[in-house]
């Protein structure tokens, strides 16, 4: 059993967004662990859930889908190893129906929402959400009145998508960062909120403009390339607002 929570602590220390923590409070979250093992495709939590854990992925590939005005599932979210976001909070006339799944086969851990926040903080969790909500307001519902606050172009989102998959899933390579993860036009596609064939022709001109390219059926992103774009094109847009 020791082993076995000495591995946690370790596992803890090498994830993104929770290894910031001390190497003292990583062995309390990692001994108030409860580990469970989702099979690929299988369902992690949903919105339903109101058991107040913290669900924090320790290995493998999981995603956030929710139901689109169509009905049709689609995917927002690609998840690495790390504390599994919390979904919004729920709009009144409005269902989403969000929902954790596993990718790949995952390893997920459980700890109690007021036994994280106080290891983490040293507040009780009534606290800390009192704070949140104070400092962070409501801005999703600000989101969903303005879908398009930002009016991207379909190229501009997925260049967007391309540049946060490496942030979560990239690892150095010598032309670029390259994914460890199947960036599949389909998966982009609900991604971008787009129809795959458009998908498809704007990662074409990505590849010819040395954005992207393809290796071995993985993918390299340029970054600097991709933030170029998206900085040129965002000036173009200020110059023509400018000029109406």
């Amino acid at each position: 059993m020791k082993v076995a929570k000495v591995s946690h602590a370790q596992t803890l220390r090498g994830l993104k967004n929770i290894s910031w923590l001390t190497a003292r409070q990583l062995g309390k979250v990692a001994a108030g662990l409860n580990v469970s093992m989702f099979e690929k495709r299988s369902q992690i939590f949903d919105e339903r859930d109101n058991s107040n854990w913290c669900y924090v992925l320790l290995s493998g590939v999981a995603r956030v889908t929710c139901r689109n005005r169509k009905g049709r599932r689609a995917v927002v979210i690609m998840l690495a190893p790390g504390m599994i976001p919390a979904f919004p909070q729920p709009v009144i006339g409005v269902n989403y129906n969000f929902r954790c799944e596993a990718v790949t086969a995952c390893n997920v851990g459980t700890i109690g929402w007021d036994d994280f926040i106080e290891i983490c903080l040293g507040i009780s969790s009534v606290d800390f959400k009192r704070m949140a909500s104070n400092y962070a307001g409501r801005w999703d519902l600000v989101q969903l009145r303005c879908l398009n606050f930002m009016s991207c172009t379909l190229g501009e989102r997925l260049a967007l998508i391309l540049l946060e998959l490496s942030d979560n899933f990239g690892v150095p390579d010598a032309q670029g960062t390259r994914l460890t993860v199947k960036a599949r036009h389909a998966d982009l596609a609900e991604l971008a909120g787009a129809s795959r064939p458009r998908v498809s022709e704007h990662l074409t001109e990505f590849e010819t403009k040395h954005m992207i390219m393809r290796r071995r059926r993985q993918l390299v992103v340029n970054r600097d390339r991709l933030e170029s774009f998206l900085s040129l094109s965002h000036s173009h847009a200020i110059e023509e607002q400018s000029i109406a």
